[in-house]
């Protein structure tokens, strides 16, 4: 009878969450998204939300009403999605459409890295809003593939393509963290290491996630370091979460608000010195690693304030395409005043989350991704220059909340 009883409850450990009642669910929202894409958006948008939307709901279906005859198979409807959602799509825009601006930025600055040093054309040769490169030095790795090539047509310029290479080191990165947060080692449970890889296809192939990746959208690797320092900072590694920011920092400039909600964390949770150190690392090692990446970047530091800080922020001659109608851009377009007007509101709500973050400071990882997604909304909202893309980030963290959340994970004091 105790031996029954401890098998029920080994048992009930690993009792799939999320359920496939509830996967057919989030499925079957994903088709109705992709299927609103698909009608009223046009151009690559409009062809990804075809594939997406039978992706979806034949997964949806698969889910729902093959269960039985699947058993505990799961990888049937997974399998649709990933076909359906990721590969099959990015394959037709590759053999079809031109590169979209995102790999051309990525693969002309991976040209450029590879004679000059620097990923960054002269502020001379800034010519056009396609001569900008918005990104930092690490982002325009993905681009070796491709210059390598050079002119390749056909099938090797297909494998050189930056998306490829965003989307494995997005899927690795998140596998890595979902094995973090289960509650046994996924090296000896089987049963962990099969929710971890269900739930990285989930979080991979949903909307948030695949549809930037299949488009060449350079955010989704800069989310996944995110998610991974969470998963650090779940296990109390704060030297491995300093590690991981400092990487998402080095990407992109949109990692930069981890910085100081991970310290206010620190401070919180162990100690100002911690914090402290915590800091200087994350700073120092971004920095590093943008050198590493672009040695000779610095020779010309008016060329990464123009194509790094003053171009994304619309302070340039020559403004950037990523403009949606959201109030911080909308108040920015009325001319002088109203940008100025609009960028005094974005440091007045700043002000008032650091405020925020410092009375209520967070102390565990949740609370971290709880407090990045406000912070996320409210500059995509604000700020003078932004698009509806980059509400991907709260919203793959609020995703993140619930796959992550089946299980307490073996949390550990270490700093």
């Amino acid at each position: 009878m105790i031996r029954g009883k401890a098998g029920q409850d080994r048992q009930l450990e690993h009792d799939p969450w999320p359920s496939r009642r509830l996967v057919s669910a989030w499925f079957a929202c994903f088709a109705v998204y992709a299927g609103l894409l698909g009608l009223l958006a046009g151009g690559e948008d409009g062809i990804w939300g075809a594939w997406g939307f039978g992706a979806y709901a034949l997964a949806a279906l698969v889910f729902r009403f093959a269960g039985d005859r699947m058993g505990d198979r799961w990888w049937p409807g997974l399998a649709v999605v990933v076909g359906g959602g990721l590969i099959g799509p990015f394959l037709y825009l590759a053999a079809t459409q031109p590169d979209p601006a995102e790999v051309t930025v990525m693969a002309r600055g991976a040209v450029h890295l590879l004679r000059h040093g620097t990923p960054y054309l002269p502020v001379s040769q800034l010519t056009a809003w396609t001569s900008y490169n918005p990104y930092l030095p690490l982002m325009d790795l993905f681009g070796l593939p491709r210059a390598g090539l050079g002119t390749a047509t056909g099938l090797a310029r297909v494998i050189g393509d930056p998306r490829i290479y965003t989307s494995l080191f997005t899927g690795a990165l998140l596998a890595v963290s979902f094995a973090l947060m289960a509650r046994h080692d996924v090296r000896t449970c089987r049963q962990c290491r099969a929710r971890g890889a269900r739930i990285t296809i989930i979080a991979v192939t949903s909307p948030i996630i695949g549809f930037p990746l299949v488009l060449g959208i350079t955010d989704p690797p800069v989310i996944a370091v995110t998610i991974l320092a969470l998963a650090f900072l779940s296990r109390g590694w704060l030297a491995r979460t300093a590690l991981a920011v400092a990487v998402a920092c080095a990407l992109k400039y949109t990692a930069w608000p981890l910085v100081p909600v991970f310290a206010v964390m620190a401070w919180a949770r162990y100690s100002a010195r911690d914090a402290a150190r915590f800091t200087v690392t994350t700073l120092a090692a971004a920095c590093a690693l943008a050198l590493a990446a672009a040695p000779n970047a610095l020779s010309n530091p008016g060329s990464i304030l123009q194509n790094t800080i003053d171009y994304p922020l619309g302070l340039t001659k020559i403004k950037t395409v990523a403009a949606s109608p959201l109030p911080g851009h909308l108040l920015a377009s009325t001319g002088q005043a109203g940008h100025t007007a609009a960028v005094a509101i974005l440091g007045v709500a700043g002000l008032a989350f650091a405020v925020w973050l410092l009375v209520r400071p967070p102390r565990t990882d949740r609370d971290v991704a709880v407090r990045l997604a406000i912070a996320y909304i409210l500059l995509f909202t604000l700020a003078p220059a932004t698009r509806y893309g980059y509400y991907i980030y709260p919203l793959a963290l609020l995703f993140w909340l619930p796959l992550s959340r089946s299980h307490e994970p073996r949390r550990q004091e270490a700093r």
